[in-house]
């Protein structure tokens, strides 16, 4: 073999013949999807996921039929933030009768592949997406006299919200403290979400089991002009964390006496 000469590397069978340039590439096209398909059920599974928006509770944030992408690490290995706007399962009597989804083989089977790999949107029929307002251990009360939610004594300035003119943060009046496990969840579109306020009469008092937990939405996928990062607005609950502190530290026997001294 002379030095401008390369060796034959193409595939050869046992038996001297070597394989046809078609079926080396089916070959290496199957390892591809397959490595491409673990690869994507392992991020669904463990990582991210996708779901559609099927109602305008959370309207203006989302808007019925957007797409968005959810960080499954939230909250077992990432912690849940005030603001943060979440995906959860249904704690139980929140989603009334689904409607039957016309039968269809074929799509059926395609809608399950994506939803296995993470390319389509996943069924959202049993789950619900709020924003996160309360914490396990927080005093949330609707409503001051200006029509703000307070948290732990703090009123919020909440800048994604729905509201008509003059209509209150809520509407309704409430006064509840979060148990432990659990969160108060409301939609910004406040006077049409069926969320923790309007839950708050049935057995679970509205509450939502952090278990029931699928993870934290980042973003807006499609589509493609509605694209953007969901904003927690941490000014909105800045000195919500703290207060709740204060209010919980216990009082110190100084203190104590001060309070019942005469």
């Amino acid at each position: 073999m002379s030095d401008t000469e390369l060796p034959d590397t193409q595939p050869v069978h046992r038996h001297g013949r070597r394989s046809p340039a078609w079926a080396v590439f089916l070959r290496d096209l199957l390892i591809i999807l397959v490595i491409a398909f673990l690869v994507s059920f392992l991020l669904k599974t463990y990582l991210i996921r996708s779901f559609y928006i099927p109602s305008s509770s959370m309207e203006a944030t989302l808007q019925i039929n957007d797409r968005i992408i959810v960080n499954e690490l939230v909250p077992n290995a990432m912690p849940l933030q005030y603001g943060d706007v979440v995906v959860f399962r249904d704690p139980g009597g929140w989603l009334g009768p689904q409607p039957e989804p016309e039968s269809n083989w074929f799509l059926g089977a395609l809608d399950w592949l994506g939803s296995l790999i993470g390319v389509t949107a996943s069924d959202s029929n049993d789950h619900l997406i709020k924003r996160l307002i309360g914490l396990p251990g927080d005093h949330v009360v609707c409503c001051t006299p200006t029509g703000q939610l307070t948290v732990n004594g703090v009123p919020l300035d909440e800048p994604y919200l729905q509201l008509a003119q003059g209509q209150a943060s809520a509407p309704r009046p409430f006064d509840v403290t979060v148990p432990d496990g659990s969160l108060w969840m409301m939609g910004d579109n406040r006077w049409n979400s069926k969320d923790s306020l309007g839950h708050i009469d049935d057995p679970g008092g509205g509450f939502v089991p952090v278990s029931t937990v699928v993870g934290k939405a980042l973003v807006i996928s499609w589509p493609m002009h509605r694209w953007r990062v969901l904003d927690n607005y941490p000014l909105t609950f800045e000195g919500v964390a703290a207060a709740r502190a204060t209010a919980s530290a216990p009082e110190t026997p100084a203190a104590a006496a001060a309070v019942t001294a005469p």
